[in-house]
This record gives structure tokens, C-alpha cells and sequence, in this order.
């Protein structure tokens, strides 16, 4: 599969498994200075971070790193677009609005979204089956779940939601140019400024409405609609991104797959396990020095850039531990970085567990005889420059 030239080695993957450059990198030194993609045909000179201990160490430090480039201008500029996206705020901004977000989160307050889950992954099901095999799983089930929760999730009236698909569809597929990407990403935020218009004017029994009531002027209008924005693109491509991989990994490992289907108990180290190995977010938001760090037996300058490689750092085995590159759903639990770390840590991963725990042994349930449509290598992998892993479609017949 030929690789996009513009997609850093941090980035790539073979299928599943790290391409041989960056497994090189990450048997050399947990922390190197190197190259860093900083957008279309951009480099900078900064340092990759691929042990996962010291992945860890960056992210919770927020006294000697931040999220923000180190140009001043390029941080203004960026703040202003992202405004109410919380990957992009450091304390104590962060913290302000991240404490309006967690009462929505805990899982007492997500159990009540579960039987809808269940009800839309069999609605997904229903129309897979009407559609008949094969089908694209991708269009009708992996997308579809997360798009749903979500939406429900921020109180989207039903008539929106296929627009709104629409316009996110573009913003990911590099296919379309990227005028067009961005004409979408505007369109995709200004259908949130007009719902966080509405939920201010008459607030509704949603997170957005709960988020009015409850804190009014304390949140602005920029900051509403921001995290409206971000919370729904990102809960849908990297939930669907990691149904359709996940299922993709289990198809190719059958002793898995039979083993998850004869002990359906084993679906929570399923889950986690899946996260692992996948890794679907390749790298984490990316930090800039505030001083001189001791950092895995190198100094990382103050104003120097740092990104962190979930994924390298998810395949990191502990020293004389086994190796982390096979797939297997007994392994003992262990922490990975799948949602991150640290206070950037992803608000949404209880939500997440729960559509991925319901969609797989649900999708089992109804096809036990699922199977890929097309050999595995007409597969085609999205390669991320800068967003998630993914597969653009997953043909399945049973």
C-alpha cells in the first residue's frame, strides 16, 4: 500500500502493526529529536516521544508543558480557531470548563443513554439486514452508532443529523481538496453556532441546554458552541473509526473472535485490548516546552515541540514483560494511552466503552456468519496526517 509522502513515520502503520521505521525509532530511545509534521508540507525540528512512561510523564505535567505552539502569533491564531475545544486549553481554562462537562459524564449520569444505544445499534442492524449482504458496514452500522449517540447526546433534532453527516464526511475525506474540507469545517461549526443560539434561547433537556442552566453567562457563546463542535466530531470518527477497525481485527484473528463469541464475558478486555492494539488517535495533542525538561536521558529546550505516539507507546512492552504487538483479548488488563492522559484525558472514553462493549457482540448476535465481502487486501486504510486511523469502507457479506 503505498504510503501519502505527507503523512509523517509517526503516523504510518502496516494494517496494524508500526511500519519498520518507527519501530526502529522506538527501539533506539524513548524520546529523539527529530522531524515533526506541522501541517501541509511543514516540518519543524522537534522531539518524538514514543515509551510510554515518558508519554505519560509529558501529558501530566502542565507546569512545564503546554498545548499551545511556541510562535506566539501561530498560539493566538490557534486559540481563536479552537476556542471551546478543551485539547487545546491548559489550566485553569481548562479546568473551568472541563468541571461544567464532568457531572454529563460520569457513568451514573451515561447508564441512561444505554438502552438507546442498544436500540440504535439494532436499528443499525435492521437496515444492514434490509439492505442485504453484502454491505458496507462502515456506511450503515459503524458510522451510524456514534452519529446517533452523539447527537442525542447534544439534543440535534433528527431532521439535522444527515446534513450534518454530510458536512463531517467532507472535512475527513482528503479526496474532496482541501477548499472544499474547509468549506465543510465552516459549515459543520456554524450549524453549532445556530443550535447554541436556539439551546440559549430555550434550553432543552440536553448536555448543551444542561450547560446553559446550570453555568448561563460562565460559559460564552464562542466557548458553547466550540465544545459543541468538538465533542461531536470527535465522539463520532474516533468511535467509528474504532468499530470498523476493531471488527477488522477480530474478522483476522478467528481464535479471537470464536473465543470473545463462546465467553461474551470476556467483551470488557475485549474492548480495552482493541484500543490498544489499534490505536486509532496514532499521536496525542502535541506540547511545547515551558522550560528546560530532563526527559528520557535527553533535555528537551524550552519553546521546543514535543508529540507523544500513542500508538508506538501502546505497543511498548514493559522491560523483560512479553510483547505488545500481538493481538489477544485475555491479556491482562494494563493502562494504555488510547484516550490519552492526564488532565487532557478524553471526557468522552466511558461513552466510548459503552458503544463499543453493545456493537460488537450485538453485530455477532445477529450475523454469526459475518465475513469480509472483498480479500482483505482491497482493504483500503485512511492514513492520518494529523486525525485518526480508519478505514474508508468495510464490505461485509453473512
Amino acid at each position: 500500500m503505498a504510503l501519502p509522502k505527507d503523512v509523517p513515520v509517526y503516523n504510518r502503520r502496516d494494517r496494524f502493526d508500526p511500519v519498520p521505521e518507527l519501530a526502529e525509532l522506538r527501539a533506539r530511545c524513548p524520546v529523539l529529536r527529530t522531524e515533526l509534521h506541522a501541517g501541509p508540507s511543514s516540518q519543524v525540528v522537534g522531539w518524538l516521544v514514543t515509551g510510554i512512561e515518558e508519554s505519560r510523564e509529558v501529558l501530566s505535567d502542565m507546569e512545564r508543558f503546554t498545548t499551545l505552539p511556541p510562535a506566539d502569533t501561530e498560539a493566538q491564531s490557534r486559540r481563536l480557531q479552537n476556542i471551546g475545544n478543551l485539547l487545546h486549553y491548559d489550566p485553569p481554562d481548562h479546568t473551568r470548563l472541563r468541571k461544567m462537562l464532568n457531572p454529563e459524564f460520569t457513568m451514573r449520569r451515561l447508564r441512561r443513554l444505554q438502552p438507546r444505544i442498544d436500540a440504535v445499534v439494532e436499528e443499525c442492524l435492521d437496515t444492514m439486514e434490509e439492505t442485504g449482504s453484502p454491505a458496507d458496514l462502515m456506511q450503515h452500522f459503524a458510522w451510524q452508532i456514534p452519529g446517533q449517540t452523539a447527537c442525542d447526546l447534544l439534543g440535534v433534532p433528527q431532521d439535522d443529523r444527515a446534513e450534518l453527516s454530510r458536512q463531517l464526511d467532507i472535512t475527513r475525506d482528503d479526496g474532496r481538496g482541501r477548499a472544499r474540507q474547509m468549506a465543510a469545517g465552516r459549515a459543520f461549526r456554524a450549524y453549532f453556532q445556530q443550535l447554541s443560539v436556539r439551546e440559549r434561547r430555550d434550553p432543552g433537556d440536553d448536555l448543551l441546554g444542561m450547560l446553559v442552566r446550570e453555568f448561563g453567562d460562565d460559559i460564552t457563546d464562542e466557548e458553547l458552541e466550540g465544545l459543541a463542535a468538538s465533542l461531536t466530531s470527535a465522539g463520532i470518527e474516533n468511535v467509528a473509526a474504532m468499530l470498523g477497525l476493531g471488527i477488522l481485527v477480530l474478522l483476522e484473528h478467528p481464535d479471537q473472535l470464536a473465543l470473545l463469541l463462546d465467553r461474551p464475558e470476556l467483551i470488557d478486555r475485549a474492548v480495552e485490548e482493541l484500543l490498544r492494539y489499534v490505536s486509532v488517535i496514532p499521536t496525542l495533542s502535541p506540547r511545547t516546552a515551558l522550560t528546560d525538561v530532563p526527559l528520557g536521558g535527553q533535555v528537551v529546550p524550552k519553546g521546543e515541540r514535543v508529540v507523544c505516539s500513542a500508538f508506538a507507546a501502546n505497543r511498548t512492552a514493559a522491560p523483560g514483560g512479553p510483547s505488545k504487538d500481538g493481538f489477544d483479548i485475555t491479556r491482562e488488563p494494563a493502562p494504555h494511552m488510547a484516550f490519552g492522559h492526564g488532565v487532557h484525558y478524553c471526557i468522552g472514553a466511558p461513552l466510548a466503552r459503552m458503544q463499543l462493549r453493545s456493537a460488537y457482540l450485538a453485530l455477532w448476535r445477529r450475523f454469526p456468519k459475518l465475513r469480509l465481502a472483498v480479500p482483505h487486501e482491497e482493504i483500503r486504510f485512511r492514513m492520518p496526517s494529523s486525525r485518526n486511523y480508519s478505514v474508508d469502507t468495510l464490505p461485509v457479506a453473512w
